[in-house]
Order: structure tokens, then C-alpha cells, then sequence
């Protein structure tokens, strides 16, 4: 092989190299785009959530759905205020937010209380701006406890009022009794530019009555939209275990 053509070759290894290494860059690019603008992943660990969210379901969540904010897009680098090219949360919606005290932890929960409303429990029962919330009992819901017990747990249909030219949103959720810790709670004044979120889990959610506190428009993520996957008692990693722990009748599934 003469010179020339060793050159040749070397200057097309070199450039497939390149080829490659283009490619890999831009896929990345192409997939945190994607992640940062429009939608991201998440799994859900606890369950505060619960009917609505299980344990081991992975979620999409649309962020264009309320727009960005630094702590969405900018990685919580003060770029901007507030949030732009998007609209407000609505009542009803299930939603990933920064918790206020700890930016770095994600939490899942349900659009409460809007800027001005005002948020009460008493007896178990949720009222806003001083009218109890409709709720209905239907079928007892049966959960295992962290030790391993099987417990009835009531459930109920909650209609929350609609506001802002939405509809009145009816979804699940369950409580344990109506007098539990977070089940008579002060009156909340939530204040402009904050939301007031709680779980479907009512007595199992460490939410907005707790140390989560009002969360400000510009915490919030996006909004959950449908799941993809989901496994019970089994982590992704753990493919052996996909055969018997895949819930096939949650993949897919819109959340509401």
C-alpha cells in the first residue's frame, strides 16, 4: 500500500471517528432537550399518592404544560423570575414540584388551593373559601401497611370545585379515619403566586399541611400526564423479576 493511500485510509478512520463521536453528541443534546423542554421522567417511591399513583409507577410529566422557571430549566440558577410561556396550574391537576425548604427533592402531589383561596380540614372533611368539598363513598380500597399488614381503607370520590373557567375535577382518594393527624388543620390564606397541594393518600402525604408548606408557582415542574411503566415490588434494574411484577393495565394510562 503506497503512502497516499495509507493517508487515505487513516483520514477516513479519523473522520468516522469524528462521525461517531457527532452522532453521540448530538443524540444527548437532542434527549436533555427534550427532558429539560418539553417532557421528563419520574417514578414514584411513596404512597402518598395512592389511589391515583402506585408505588413503582414511572410517569411523564409535560413541562411546557406550565411553562419554565429557573428552577425548572435553569437548574434553580436565578436567570429569571416566576415563569414564562406557560399558564398556571389548575385545580385538580396532579403535578411534580421543588419542595420550597429543599429544592433538590421532587414531590408528587394534587393541585388543592389556588393564590387566594382559603383551605381548611375539619373532621376529615376539605372545604375551600368555606364550603365543605363534595365526596362519596364507594368501594373500601385494601392496602398492606410498611409491616407487611393488609388494612381497609375508606375510599371516596372527591369532586373539587371548578375555578377559572375549569371544571369541577372529580378523582379518588383514600383516608383512614376522619380524625387523624392532618384531618382539623387552621384555615389557609394561600398567598399570591403559591398553591396549596395535598396527596389522594389523605392520611399518608406529607404535603401542604405539613412542612411542604405553599408552593411557589416557580417550583413546580410540570404537570403528570400519562404512565408508562409501572412494577409492584420491583425495581427497573431488576429485569428477572418483569415477568411476574409488570402491571401491563397501568402502562399507558392517563392521569387524572
Amino acid at each position: 500500500m503506497s503512502q497516499h493511500q495509507k493517508s487515505v485510509e487513516m483520514s477516513k478512520k479519523q473522520g468516522g471517528w469524528v462521525e461517531t463521536i457527532l452522532t453521540v453528541v448530538y443524540a444527548i443534546a437532542i434527549a436533555f432537550g427534550i427532558r429539560t423542554v418539553a417532557f421528563e421522567p419520574f417514578n414514584i417511591p411513596s404512597g402518598s399518592m395512592i389511589p391515583t399513583l402506585l408505588v413503582g409507577d414511572y410517569l411523564f410529566v409535560s413541562k411546557f404544560s406550565y411553562g419554565y422557571s429557573a428552577q425548572t430549566i435553569a437548574f434553580g440558577l436565578p436567570l429569571f423570575d416566576g415563569r414564562i410561556l406557560g399558564s398556571p396550574p389548575a385545580r385538580g391537576d396532579v403535578a411534580v414540584f421543588r419542595k420550597p425548604n429543599d429544592t433538590s427533592v421532587d414531590y408528587v402531589k394534587r393541585v388543592i388551593g389556588l393564590p387566594g383561596d382559603r383551605v381548611q380540614l375539619t373532621a376529615g372533611r376539605l372545604y375551600i373559601n368555606g364550603k365543605m368539598v363534595e365526596r362519596r363513598e364507594i368501594e373500601t380500597y385494601g392496602a398492606t401497611t410498611q409491616y407487611g399488614q393488609r388494612v381497609a381503607l375508606h375510599q371516596y370520590i372527591e369532586t373539587l370545585p371548578g375555578a377559572d373557567g375549569n371544571p369541577p375535577v372529580e378523582h379518588r382518594i383514600l383516608e383512614i379515619s376522619d380524625n387523624q393527624q392532618y384531618d382539623d388543620t387552621p384555615e389557609y390564606d394561600v398567598p399570591p403566586g403559591h398553591y396549596f397541594m395535598m396527596g389522594d393518600n389523605r392520611d399518608n402525604s406529607a404535603d401542604s399541611r405539613a412542612d411542604v408548606g405553599f408552593v411557589p408557582v416557580e417550583n413546580f415542574v410540570g404537570r403528570a400526564e400519562f404512565l408508562w411503566f409501572s412494577l409492584d415490588d420491583a425495581s427497573f434494574w431488576q429485569v428477572w423479576k418483569w415477568p411476574f411484577a409488570l402491571r401491563f393495565s397501568r402502562m399507558f394510562t392517563g392521569i387524572h
